[in-house]
């Protein structure tokens, strides 16, 4: 591959990194498939799959403990994985009644799911790299080899494969890897959401990115979606100044001296205080299924309570909005989801899981009703996947008769950003959920990577029922908040104030970059952006109006 090739991908995790590359170490070879166990060995080479499947789940549980946020709630999928009693039990009996080495048994088992997976598409599909990586892992232990994945190096590199487990992904933190670049993946991808809770640059979806040699320098870019191939030395230059972690001073303003606070996304209370150290002003998404994931049911009131004053207690006085409970589509939990919907991201999830379970809701209600009571941070309740007026002002009388005053919704479907002014009747705010809003505004699954490009908030179409919602909350004099992975886009932070957003929530790591770039812009830049924005006819126009705009205002 030359010098100065680009190889274009789709950008999932923001910023600018230059370094050499590194390929994930290989996967396992295929064990013989023709060797037979003697009858009197098949115990022993039963043994050895429950005794593997016993330490790599408690490998994972380890790994488990020692992450945080969306990283746990991963590898604590894996760690079902690695204990579920269908693939020990189907792989014992392939060498009770086969004979297959206890190697060969794992993987011809886990291939049986794999393709189970696969056909499932969606969604579903994404679980066929963790259902590799767990036979990997007990393959590994019942070999006595070293199980293959992120190497170890001490100086800064880019991470090249073909995608990545969520144990490789979650293995980064604190490494020495500097960027990651799959041939596969998309934008909600287990590498997609580590790798922006990291604050790792990331491309996906770049073909051909496995053939790229181990040594070349790449110039990775997680803002454009872009790999180049050995760049200029002064573009390597320019990437590394631009890497330098910016400092939050924990007040988001433009440069014409408007506030507009910047906020921390968060999954649990490690979470919280990372934010809380960054500076954060509050906390405008907090993701409560943390304490629900992993268990067979629903958390009680009293735990609830408990898990959700860890997250409170890090914002004292400070706004803290929680988001209810958002089962479902990718999510999904056995107390609270169908075995199997024909469509889950159009089925039963986030506020429509009251619909069969009012008594999940009300315990959640209750619970942070109780923690807001022992804690003093300012606590907003929202509820996602709300469609119609109906649905929100039910809500927000059941948040109000559990003692909570500040009620709203997250806008992530095309009905609710077209109802924002009869909404606004019935809530007092209205926070904007960009990764589902695009999602359904172009009918495309954000899970599919082939379908990358459609799910970006620079589309014109989604950009203009945010203006839509901005607008409304303007006539109401009522909040608009982004928590999306838009919020967190430097460049695009601009024009989300310009259509009418009067905060952001973002990854902790990027609110130096965002506040940045807001400080350099007035509000009159921000509404100039926002129209070319969202009078453009592409994605790509969009981004390119803005920038072109952006570059204007610095050049003053």
């Amino acid at each position: 591959m030359s010098s100065g090739t680009v190889l274009q991908g789709r950008g999932v995790s923001p910023g600018r990194v230059a370094a050499p590359v590194v390929h994930l170490a290989p996967a396992l070879p295929e064990p013989d498939a023709d060797a037979v166990v003697a009858v009197p060995d098949r115990d022993a080479e039963v043994s050895a799959i429950e005794w593997a499947a016993v330490a790599v789940a408690d490998q994972l549980r380890s790994r488990t403990a020692q992450a945080t946020g969306e990283t746990r709630a991963i590898l604590d999928a894996s760690r079902l994985l690695a204990s579920d009693p269908e693939l020990v039990s189907e792989a014992t009996a392939l060498v009770r009644a086969k004979g297959r080495t206890a190697a060969r048994a794992v993987w011809e088992t886990a291939a049986g799911h794999e393709r189970g997976l696969a056909a499932l598409g969606g969604r579903m599909a994404e679980r066929v790299a963790d259902i590799r990586d767990v036979r990997d892992r007990i393959i590994a232990e019942i070999l006595q080899v070293d199980m293959p994945g992120v190497p170890e190096r001490d100086e800064p590199f880019v991470l090249v494969a073909t995608d990545l487990a969520p144990a490789d992904t979650a293995a980064l933190d604190g490494g020495r890897c500097v960027a990651l670049v799959t041939e596969q993946g998309g934008p909600t991808s287990h590498t997609a959401i580590i790798a922006r809770s990291l604050g790792l640059p990331a491309v996906v979806g770049v073909t051909g990115a496995v053939g790229i040699p181990d040594g070349a320098v790449l110039l990775v870019d997680g803002d454009r979606g872009t790999v180049q191939v050995d760049p200029a030395e002064s573009e390597v230059a320019d990437a590394r100044a631009a890497a330098t972690v910016v400092a939050f001073d924990g007040r988001g303003r433009l440069a014409d001296g408007r506030r507009l606070p910047l906020l921390a996304n968060v999954g649990g209370a490690a979470d919280a205080r990372a934010g809380a150290t960054a500076q954060a002003e509050g906390i405008g998404l907090f993701r409560t299924e943390f304490c629900f994931l992993g268990r067979s049911d629903a958390p009680t009131v009293a735990e609830q309570i408990e898990a959700y004053r860890g997250v409170l207690a890090a914002f004292p006085g400070r706004k803290v909005v929680v988001r209810t409970l958002d089962a479902g589509s990718d999510k999904p939990l056995p107390f609270a989801n169908a075995e199997q919907e024909e469509n889950p991201a159009l089925g039963v999830r986030g506020l429509r899981i009251a619909r069969r379970n009012p008594g999940l809701l009300d315990d959640q209600l209750r619970a942070l009703a109780a923690a807001a009571e022992q804690e003093s941070a300012d606590v907003e309740v929202m509820a996602p996947m709300v469609a119609t007026v109906d649905e929100a002002a039910e809500f927000a009388a059941r948040c109000r008769g559990a003692g909570l005053e500040r009620v709203g919704i997250m806008i992530e479907t095309p009905s609710a950003a077209l109802l924002a002014a009869e909404l606004f009747e019935v809530v007092d705010f209205v926070s904007l959920g960009t990764n589902d809003l695009a999602q359904y505004t172009m009918a495309a699954d954000r899970l599919l990577s082939d379908l990358g490009d459609l799910n970006d908030p620079w589309q014109p179409a989604v950009l203009r029922l945010i203006g839509i919602v901005g607008a409304a909350g303007r006539a109401a004099g009522k909040h608009v908040g982004v928590c999306g992975e838009a919020g967190g886009d430097p460049t695009l932070a601009p024009v989300l104030v310009g259509l009418g957003a009067t905060s952001l929530s973002m990854t902790p790591r990027s609110l130096g970059r965002v506040a940045a770039a807001l400080d350099a812009v007035t509000e009159d830049d921000c509404v100039r952006a926002a129209e070319a924005a969202r009078n453009a006819a592409t994605a790509a126009e969009a981004h390119e109006a803005v920038r072109e705009i952006l570059a204007g205002s610095a050049g003053r």
